[in-house]
């Protein structure tokens, strides 16, 4: 297949989406099903929403096309801007989301015990829970220790596995699992 046939092909697939104070919206029926079955967004009354993470994602791959209420579209960096607003994280965020995605990962958000994402196993994704929980850090921009204990703890109460994403000044991303220490 030539450069413009796949180009072209990508043009028309793209999904098409409506910015919010809260995400992308995505109304497509037939979009919502597949998005699903990836792991991408929460299904509502009047749609799919994906999280700005989800949204950046699928844009940096020329999935999906987004709209701002007056019909205009949305680029990259003005989604990106638009979402820092919301969340001073956000770059960073993405950046472990992208990662995570694209080493065969399904990535959800996290729930309120302060980790920015589930993440499912390769495989599991609707067959079983989330084994890991992530949490994401700026190198630079400090956490308590009795916030990382708290978060610790929580987890495995929950029976998941810590790891912070740690992002370095020049991007790169460094993992590590954290479990509470115990003497015999």
């Amino acid at each position: 297949m030539s450069r413009e046939k796949e180009t072209q092909s990508r043009q028309e697939a793209k999904i098409e989406g409506v910015l919010t104070e809260k995400g992308v919206k995505v109304k497509a029926k037939s979009r919502i099903e597949e998005l699903k079955a990836k792991g991408y967004g929460i299904e509502g009354d009047d749609g799919l929403l994906l999280n700005f993470c989800e949204a950046l994602h699928l844009m940096d791959r020329g999935l999906l096309e987004v709209r701002n209420e007056k019909g205009e579209t949305v680029g990259f960096q003005e989604l990106l801007r638009f979402s820092e607003k919301n969340d001073q994280n956000v770059w960073a965020k993405y950046m472990v989301y992208r990662d995570l995605r694209t080493r065969g990962y399904v990535v959800r958000d996290g729930f309120g015990v302060g980790v920015d994402f589930r993440v499912y196993d390769r495989g599991d994704y609707g067959k079983d829970t989330a084994k890991y929980l992530v949490l994401t850090l700026q190198e630079g921009k400090p956490i308590t220790l009795e916030e990382l204990t708290n978060m610790v703890r929580q987890c495995q109460s929950l029976r998941k596995e810590l790891i912070v994403a740690v992002m370095s000044r020049r991007g790169e991303i460094v993992y590590y699992s954290v479990s509470q220490l115990t003497l015999p």
